[in-house]
């Protein structure tokens, strides 16, 4: 086995052992109320039921195993001259997004009422395994809130949807539970070899990918640089012609006035 698929393979192996973090994505949780627009941004009111509520953001806390511990406060909002009910829902996440325990209490005109602490745990985030065990948390903490109030003679309009309003907050924030896979601390980026060593192969989860061909901007075309004309035959001189010789001049004839031939000269009749 060459030295590279060994590499290849430590590689793998340390992605696949890393841990899964577990956390809130609160972003999404917020949305679902409505967003965080109240109280600076902290906290999202909402009418249920026929009354306002008013969530505040989660506080997480980490856990000695690797979990989280949520305290989530919801605010019953009665009005300007009335003091609001407040109540507390705390969950208990594990390491490997199981909801393991889930417990409630509501302080209501001084009085304090807690449920019992329900403990299980199911597979959380977007994973439809174990659903179902989670809504039984929700049904069995929501029906213990529900007959300690009943004994304690609630019956006001908005605390009395106290249970329905928790359980609505925890149905959001189960959906709103997050597992992914941590980066592995043994991870290094891949470095440069300088100019004559050795170049090592490069770690596939730090190195980015190549641009695919769609992304690289083509090349734009170099026109064909066009071939000279060709020269055309070069047309024959005309071949020169002789030099005749100049004609001899005529010659001139001088003669004396008077002088002449017999036939030249007038008849006298």
């Amino acid at each position: 086995m060459s030295v590279l698929k060994i590499i290849v393979l430590a590689l793998l192996a340390s992605v696949l052992a890393a841990p899964a973090a577990v956390h809130i994505d609160q972003q999404a949780f917020g949305a679902s109320l409505g967003g965080w627009t109240k109280r600076g941004n902290q906290a999202a009111e909402y009418p249920l039921s026929g009354a306002s509520y008013r969530t505040y953001k989660p506080e997480v806390s980490p856990t000695p195993d690797g979990g989280l511990f949520l305290s989530l406060r919801i605010d019953h909002v009665r009005g300007w001259l009335a003091s609001d009910d407040h109540a507390v829902l705390e969950i208990t996440v594990s390491a490997k997004g199981n909801i393991e325990s889930a417990q409630s209490t509501i302080a209501i005109q001084g009085r304090s009422i807690t449920t019992d602490l329900i403990r299980s745990g199911t597979d959380a985030g977007q994973k439809l395994v174990g659903m179902d065990r989670a809504v039984q948390i929700g049904t069995d903490l929501v029906a213990d809130l529900s007959a300690k109030m009943l004994r304690e003679k609630i019956v006001e309009p908005g605390r009395v949807s106290y249970p329905a309003v928790l359980r609505h907050n925890y149905n959001l924030l189960f959906q709103a539970i997050r597992t992914e896979a941590a980066p592995c601390p043994t991870d290094k980026p891949a470095t440069t070899a300088a100019p004559g060593e050795p170049s090592h192969p490069p770690d596939p989860t730090t190195t980015p990918p190549l641009p695919t061909p769609a992304a690289t901007p083509a090349a734009t075309p170099v026109p064909p640089t066009p071939a000279p004309p060709t020269p055309a035959p070069a047309t024959p001189a005309p071949a020169a012609k002789p030099v005749e010789p100049p004609a001899p001049a005529a010659k001139l004839e001088i003669k004396t006035v008077g002088e002449g031939t017999k036939s030249e000269l007038p008849v006298k009749q």
